[in-house]
């Protein structure tokens, strides 16, 4: 690896950790935001949700514009608005300021997040593309086991408003080393429609993301309710077994980095679909068994992520002259499979209780694994080199 290369994965991993971070972190504030503004917990829940739709609508716009005008530049005013959202988090003056800027920064995200990975993308040698990708996406998910506890224990210590200043700062030092990281990337010369027949193929390929994040988080959402009444854990062994996760999480997304290298994104990808969809079976086997839940929460993350990461360097492959707008679409659905895995998820919370959950996540594997399947004997029955 270049000296350059490896700037632009250091850089690129801070910054999505830093992403993750500020996303993460929301939820385990929200008790102290809910006391400040006098709002319930669940009216400060919104501050999740218009995050997450404005996310999920502003970044196929950009993913559009970064193909034909290049990356660059988005990425760096995307980090300024992203260190201004949260200044302007740290001190809405009501709970309607606080809202607005929590949707300017799902704004500023939705210019970072599927762009570095498109640059990430973009600027790794073919033959690495998907251990560089792996990286990257570890930089996401360590926020989920290291930035949300920190953020944690600032607000513990310093008071909330503290978490946000401090990312606000750490956004507008990015903002200078995003600039410099990608200043060599060139900009390719577009057609004047590059969607012109690819808009089924790649709607039908980030269906597949959808359906694996409803699989992650229709548990995932409630895991802390459902370890207390499965097994009466404890407030410690709830943090343990979320510790098991993220540890499976990281190293899944970086253990997949190197396998989809050496076997092949679709290979890897439709293998770790087909094991998520035996693993939530057997987790919801031994849900109630006390210890090996801890196990199964682990194998449930470690392949699970294995197979998002996968999927992410075979998206970057299948679509190499639209890579920002796949990107950016991938992440939409990321997001719309997150918020209908929390309401699916829910649903089956009131009518059944917490058992049936992780079947009905095998069940969402399952589709995704079968329409990853289909889309890939479709493609070599078809003689398909380029588009998934």
């Amino acid at each position: 690896m270049t000296g350059q290369g490896r700037l632009r994965l250091i850089v690129g991993w801070i910054t999505l950790f830093l992403i993750g971070t500020d996303l993460f972190v929301v939820s385990p504030l929200l008790p102290a935001l809910s006391q400040e503004y006098e709002v319930s917990s669940a009216a400060a829940g919104w501050m999740v949700t218009v995050f997450s739709v404005t996310y999920a609508a502003a970044a196929p716009v950009f993913g559009w514009l970064s193909d034909r005008s290049g990356r660059r530049l988005l990425i760096t005013v995307g980090l300024l608005l992203f260190a201004v959202s949260n200044i302007a988090t740290a001190y809405a003056p009501a709970f309607s300021w606080l809202i607005a800027s929590r949707m300017l920064a799902g704004l500023a995200v939705a210019s970072i997040t599927p762009l570095i990975y498109a640059s990430i993308g973009d600027t790794a040698p073919p033959d690495r593309r998907g251990a560089w990708l792996s990286v990257a996406v570890s930089g996401h998910l360590t926020a989920l086991c290291a930035g949300a506890p920190l953020g944690t224990w600032l607000e513990h210590f310093f008071g909330w408003r503290s978490v946000f200043l401090i990312l606000a700062m750490a956004g507008a030092v990015l903002t200078l080393w995003n600039s410099r990281a990608w200043t060599q990337v060139k900009t390719r010369s577009l057609p004047q429609s590059p969607l012109q027949g690819n808009v089924p193929a790649m709607l039908g390929s980030v269906c597949v993301t959808a359906l694996w994040a409803i699989a992650m988080y229709a548990l995932y959402v409630y895991l802390g309710a459902a370890l207390y009444y499965a097994n009466r854990f404890t407030a410690s062994d709830i943090a343990l077994a979320i510790a098991f996760y993220g540890i499976g999480a990281v190293m899944g997304s970086l253990l997949s980095g190197q396998l989809t290298d050496k076997l092949g994104a679709r290979s890897l990808s439709n293998t770790a679909l087909l094991g998520l969809t035996i693993i939530l079976i057997g987790l919801g086997s031994f849900f109630s068994a006390g210890g090996w839940v801890y196990i199964f929460l682990f194998l449930w993350a470690l392949v699970g992520y294995a197979g998002f990461t996968s999927y992410q360097a075979r998206l970057a492959e299948a679509f190499p002259k639209t890579r920002g707008m796949i990107m950016a679409w991938n992440n939409t659905a990321l997001y719309i499979g997150i918020t209908a895995g929390s309401i699916i998820g829910g649903y089956v919370v009131s009518q059944w209780g917490y058992g049936p959950l992780p079947y009905v996540c095998s069940v969402a594997a399952g589709m995704s694994w079968a329409i990853g399947s289909l889309r890939k004997l479709q493609a070599q029955s078809a003689g398909i080199g380029q588009q998934d």
